[in-house]
């Protein structure tokens, strides 16, 4: 064997084994942790279900507030009220998208409204519950200029809050009056582009993913069952691809 092969031999050798000592030792470094848990539900799967017109039952606005047409719901945003499901949940999954269809829209999903709360409700009031907050942008700058304070007691960006009677332990970062649990990031999107929600509730507790990643919730809810509620709050709005799954 020559001396020309021997060295060309060892030179392939110490470089697989620079190699594999290099592979190994990136595997020994542990992943670096997200600040924000990603987890895009499209709401496709075993126990999933769409929910359409015949999951819905009208409670407190007029009967041209919310119509159903090809795949989509349209909400006038008038007067304000709810439309609530057919049957009530306990642990679920819901997945959804929306978009206002104009500056400052103000909507919202409901969680766990109680029975009672429903009965009797007459036309711009709203009930009890936990309110996942569809808010769009623009209501920042239209609150202050009406108002002349500072828009710091919410966000546009996925506010999750008890309503009314519900109790709640909201998770942090908190409103400056610990009333709302505020997002961790600001994700959603402007007027007239879809953004998608995804909530969670399981055991007394709601999680909201906005556009692919969790940013608000709370835990320790009561009551923690009772209906879901899509909102109309004075502007139109539109929602599509709502999905259900019910847990144990």
């Amino acid at each position: 064997m020559s001396l020309r092969f021997l060295s060309r031999s060892c030179l392939l050798v110490s470089a697989v084994m620079l190699a594999l000592v290099a592979g190994a030792s990136s595997q020994d470094k542990p992943a670096a942790k997200s600040a924000v848990t990603q987890a895009f539900i499209d709401g496709i799967g075993i126990g999933w279900r769409d929910l359409v017109e015949a999951d819905f039952a009208q409670v407190n606005c007029d009967k041209e507030t919310w119509t159903f047409k090809d795949g989509e719901i349209h909400c006038t945003g008038r007067p304000v009220g709810v439309m609530r499901t057919a049957k009530q949940y306990t642990n679920f999954e819901l997945v959804l998208q929306w978009r206002h269809m104009k500056a400052a829209g103000n909507s919202g999903v409901f969680v766990w409204v109680p029975e009672k709360s429903l009965e009797g409700l007459k036309p711009n009031a709203l009930p009890h519950g936990v309110e996942v907050q569809i808010l769009d942008h623009g209501y920042t700058e239209q609150f202050e200029k009406s108002s002349g304070k500072k828009a710091d007691w919410f966000t546009t960006n996925g506010d999750v809050f008890p309503v009314g009677s519900m109790k709640m332990k909201l998770f942090p970062p908190h409103s400056p009056d610990g009333s709302r649990s505020f997002p961790r990031k600001n994700l959603s999107k402007g007027v007239g582009e879809w953004n998608h929600y995804y909530v969670r509730g399981i055991n007394g507790e709601v999680r909201l993913w906005v556009n692919g990643e969790e940013v608000s919730g709370g835990n320790e809810c009561n009551p923690r069952s009772g209906y879901l509620c899509l909102e109309s709050e004075g502007s139109p709005i539109e929602f599509k691809g709502l999905r259900i799954r019910e847990l144990p």
